[in-house]
């Protein structure tokens, strides 16, 4: 702005000292061609004066006189002439100055000269014998002074162009300096030139919008910021440039990556997995892009989404969502599948090997009592196998509507083990209840029943002839703790951590000889999952087990 209004003051004052020179120039011209037209007519007076008393007058004049005096008789013919030879010279009767003399008494001409650029005036009068003196006096042409006092000019343009430009500076930076010392964050409290009062009350206004949509957009920036760091789900926004714009702590935590600020980092710092650039590359191209990423143990699906505007990509939405517990949920599904398959193959084959034999008639009549039997056996456990996948099914998905009541843990405890403790004698097992007091808990009575049951059939199973299963019911502070313990055959170091997995089993040779599912220990673990109870095992290979079942919290 400084340089812009010094440029136009000085190309104010250089046209301003035009229009001033010139116009001086031609009027000062004018005024000196007056003044020798005026000179000469008092010289002319003078001269046709002093010729009427002494006709040499004019001869006796100075040669070196600036002006040219001619006498020019009635005809014509010139009669003297201070410049030339009056013998040699032509016949002046036609010329406009003598004419107007001859019949008006006196006149006046100028003559230009194309050759010397110069002009001559000439006042011619005539005299009392008949006679013509003429005056003349020879001066510069309008171009020819002006071209003489350019140089005089140039010095006089130029040290006012000097001052002119000096002016124009120090005004410049007057009428600038108030200018730049404005305060544009408060505008209207600013002491300077009224004209930008207007211009002041704008940015004023423009000010307090700005600050308008700064709070705007600063507080969906925060919402934006609250939504994104308390999504379960990892987001990243990138560019086009595949920058990362934003990223939140939850996409950190899922990748694995030191949590510090990445925004204006490309995405290979967060991820350099083939899978996640190809998907991003995808997302550019204006299509989803999916992969799953493995990283540290853990499945990542990666999901990105092109943002267009209108045909054009203006940059990509990254969700990256924990996908562990589906992929291992899919991985049980299918082992799980895989072992009911077989589970119910076996005892189907049995089934169907002893069905036939006694369909077709190969059957001893003295062995099918014995075929039935096995039969009976068979579909028993498949009976129980379906029961225990249905009861870990409806566990497994919450799709029942479990009755929670106030029950007596001991009470459960007691009636079981009462049930189960003829089962166990016969196998030569001594199952027993220590001695306690009524324990209260919310719980649902069967499946209290059956974890109790699956957990003494186990200690009963996996024992030895004279062995003994002890079931204890005990207050610890306001929680209850049900402790089945045995000296059975023990679990292996290495296996107890997926004795709870469903179908696994220490033994499998034991297992099937005392028909079980190999589901009791799931369910035992899904029961307690529910009523919000802890599991400890501790087992030693030869010596016996103890399973301790710890409920948060009784009932006064």
């Amino acid at each position: 702005m400084r340089q812009r209004v010094f440029r136009n003051m000085s190309l104010l004052a250089i046209i301003a000292l035009l229009l001033v020179a010139f116009p001086v120039c031609f009027v000062s011209y004018m005024n000196f061609q007056k003044e020798i037209r005026e000179e000469i007519r008092r010289e002319t007076t003078y001269i046709a004066a002093a010729m009427e008393e002494n006709p040499d007058y004019a001869e006796q004049l100075p040669a070196a006189d600036r002006n040219r005096i001619t006498v020019i008789a009635p005809d014509g013919t010139v009669l003297y002439d201070s410049a030339a030879s009056a013998g040699e010279m032509e016949n002046h009767l036609e010329r406009p100055e003598i004419q107007a003399a001859l019949t008006e008494g006196s006149g006046e001409s100028v003559r230009m000269s194309g050759t010397i650029d110069q002009q001559t005036f000439y006042r011619a009068v005539r005299l009392n014998d008949g006679s013509i003196l003429r005056v003349a006096a020879t001066t510069d042409s309008m171009f020819a002074a002006f071209a003489g006092s350019i140089p005089y000019l140039v010095l006089v343009f130029a040290a006012i162009l000097i001052i002119a430009l000096l002016l124009a500076g120090g005004l410049t930076k007057r009428i600038v300096k108030p200018i730049n010392a404005l305060d544009l964050e408060n505008p209207l409290s600013n002491d300077t030139y009224d004209e930008l009062s207007p211009l002041l009350s704008r940015i004023e206004k423009q000010n307090r919008q700005i600050q308008t949509q700064i709070g705007k957009l600063t507080e969906k920036q925060s919402e934006f910021s609250a939504i994104s760091e308390n999504m379960s789900e990892g987001m990243i926004l990138l560019n086009p440039e595949c920058d990362v714009l934003s990223i939140n702590s939850s996409a950190v935590r899922l990748l694995g990556i030191p949590p510090r600020a990445y925004a204006g980092e490309h995405i290979l710092t967060v991820s350099r997995e083939p899978e996640s650039s190809a998907a991003v590359e995808k997302a550019l191209s204006g299509k989803e892009g999916r992969c799953v990423l493995k990283k540290n143990g853990r499945y990542c699906e990666w999901m990105a989404n092109p943002v267009l505007e209108g045909e054009s990509v203006r940059g990509v939405v990254v969700l990256i969502l924990d996908a562990t517990e589906k992929y291992n949920a899919e991985k049980m599904r299918r082992e799980f599948s895989a072992n009911v398959s077989h589970e119910l193959k076996t005892p189907l084959q049995s089934i169907s090997g002893y069905s036939e034999l006694m369909k077709d008639g190969i059957a001893k009549p003295a062995d099918v009592p014995k075929f039935a039997e096995r039969i009976y056996h068979e579909s028993a456990r498949m009976i129980a196998l379906i029961d225990d996948i249905i009861q870990l099914s409806m566990l497994d998905e919450g799709t029942q509507a479990l009755p929670f009541a106030s029950v007596n843990l001991y009470e459960i405890a007691k009636k079981t083990v009462s049930q189960l403790a003829p089962h166990a004698q016969a196998s030569g097992i001594r199952l027993t209840l220590n001695e306690g007091e009524p324990v209260k808990i919310s719980g649902v009575q069967r499946l209290l029943a059956e974890m109790i049951g699956n957990l003494c059939s186990n200690a009963v199973k996996y024992n030895q002839p004279g062995g003994f299963a002890e079931v204890s019911v005990e207050k610890e502070d306001d929680r209850a703790v049900l402790t089945v313990r045995d000296n059975g055959i023990g679990i292996p170091q290495e296996q107890q951590s997926r004795v709870f997995e469903r179908f696994y089993r220490v033994d499998k040779s034991r297992s099937k000889e005392t028909g079980g599912t190999g589901l009791g220990l799931s369910i035992v673990k899904h029961a307690a999952i529910l009523h919000h109870a802890s599991i400890d095992l501790q087992s030693k290979e030869g010596e016996g087990t103890t399973i301790r079942i710890v409920f948060p919290k009784t009932e006064s």
